[in-house]
């Protein structure tokens, strides 16, 4: 049976990359949405992921199908976005989340519009769901130098950016830490975005970062197991995802986002920390407790 499961892997190269893109997606992606969450910031992520796709459109337009040319112009859409709602946020009364939404709506209809100009529906389906089973080397060499760069800088801005989840007041009185390790953050998350819509596209390329993270919160304390925990529930989530896509006979983006969504539900449902199930737990054992007179 477990050959038969792996069998995939092991005969069509094409399964073996899209297992390799989905592994530094893992990687990269999945510990920054423990951040993210913890920020209270999941529809930020799901509005840059979207904001890529005019810039990414931009260099499609210009150059054609050129992995370079869509991924330069995706990241200098998706920092310009970022540095527009922060400047929006600072001078005006709106909330950042607010102004993301604003700006998410815009770029999302201009890349169509862009995409329009020139390309087919295919091509339009290739930018907004990806092509994860039709990933070549360079695309897994981008993909996987964006996972190193972006463990690397998060290892380095890793207490700062925790500090200010909880206080961010005292980064205020210690200099511009704070401010720094906020932008750093922002630049991850569209890096990895730029390099997730190459496989999931830009409707989907958020899956890797918001819902390992929020299956994770129901199984570990701690923000570092749950960065560890979000990387191996994304790697399950990837590896099912492939598995049902291959056999079924599905759109491989969709299979992946489905099968990480389950293990969201699953984690929901049954997960030791919060959930469904725990609270049930929870809430029998205090009615016992006062039926019995023994205090809590």
């Amino acid at each position: 049976m477990i050959g038969e499961i792996w069998s995939p892997f092991a005969e069509y190269g094409f399964m073996r990359r899209a297992l390799a893109g989905c592994l530094a997606l893992s990687a990269g992606a999945a510990p920054l949405g423990t951040i993210l969450l913890l920020r209270r910031m999941s529809l930020v992520g799901d509005a840059m992921s979207h904001a890529i796709l005019p810039g990414a459109a931009l260099g499609y337009l210009i150059f054609g199908l050129s992995l370079p040319a869509m991924s330069i112009g995706g990241l200098l859409a998706g920092l310009l976005v970022a540095l527009l709602s922060g400047v929006v946020t600072r001078h005006t009364a709106l909330r950042e989340d607010a102004s993301f939404a604003g700006f998410y709506l815009i770029s999302l209809a201009l890349g169509v519009l862009l995409i329009s100009l020139r390309g087919s529906n295919v091509d339009l389906l290739h930018v907004l769901f990806g092509s994860v089973l039709a990933l070549d080397d360079p695309t897994l060499l981008l993909t996987a130098s964006i996972a190193t760069v972006s463990l690397l800088a998060l290892a380095l801005i890793y207490r700062p950016l925790i500090v200010e989840c909880f206080d961010p007041g005292f980064l205020r009185l210690q200099g511009r830490q704070g401010e720094l390790a906020h932008a750093v953050f922002m630049a991850l998350l569209v890096l990895n975005l730029v390099g997730g819509f190459h496989s999931l596209g830009t409707l989907m390329s958020v899956a890797f970062v918001v819902l390992p993270a929020a299956a994770a919160r129901f199984w570990v304390r701690g923000v570092g197991p749950q960065m560890a925990m979000a990387v191996v529930v994304a790697v399950l989530g990837s590896v099912i995802g492939l598995l049902v896509s291959f056999h079924v006979g599905i759109a491989a983006s969709a299979a992946i986002t489905l099968s990480l969504g389950s293990l969201y539900a699953l984690s929901l449902s049954v997960g030791p920390l919060g959930s469904v199930l725990a609270h049930r737990r929870q809430a029998a054992e205090h009615i016992v407790r006062l039926k019995t007179g023994v205090s809590p």
